[in-house]
């Protein structure tokens, strides 16, 4: 009798340990999911920020934007053709 009496003490110890494991095994998961879900929203902003980025990169660096600086801040101008200078090696 005091067998089945331990016995039966024995797996409502189990029972408890297992049941408070599960217990924290959701809360650990609900916790990692939601650091998951912060960490996809940020990364779903720096890759819209990053394609606004590459956008406006182009922008800047179009051919006719440099040249057009280059002309208004360097004075920089094509040379005509009687002032360029062919050096053969």
């Amino acid at each position: 009798m005091k067998s089945v009496v331990a016995l039966q003490g024995f797996l409502a110890m189990c029972l408890l340990v297992s049941s408070v494991g599960l217990v924290e095994m959701k809360h650990r998961h609900r916790t990692l999911f939601v650091e998951l879900q912060a960490l996809e929203k940020a990364r779903d902003e720096l890759e819209t920020e990053w394609g606004r980025l590459q956008l406006e990169h182009s922008t800047w660096a179009t051919h006719d934007r440099i040249r057009a600086l280059a002309r208004e801040r360097l004075e920089l101008r094509v040379p005509p053709v009687d002032e360029i200078v062919l050096v053969m090696p």
